[in-house]
């Protein structure tokens, strides 16, 4: 939590467009269930994508996801299928 709030002070702008996808945030964004998520996380599934967004902590039981990261990796998917 302080790494976050240091980097928020260093670079206020940037922190202002930042925002922390929940796991049904994500699922509704992206169309795919809870598991489908855990398992391109999972590096021993076969459905491992090692370019999907890690999750940030955000507290002692929860993580979210970067909005910006997820965006990014969906356009490289939708550039690498054209």
């Amino acid at each position: 939590m302080k790494q976050a709030q240091q980097t928020a002070q260093q670079h206020p702008k940037d922190s202002s467009r930042l925002r922390v996808l929940r796991m049904k945030d994500l699922i509704e964004k992206l169309g795919i269930s809870r598991s489908s998520i855990y398992e391109m996380l999972n590096s021993d599934s076969p459905r491992y994508d090692p370019t999907f967004p890690k999750p940030v902590k955000l507290g002692a039981r929860s993580v979210g996801w970067i909005e910006g990261s997820i965006d990014i990796w969906l356009c490289e998917r939708q550039s690498d299928q054209l």
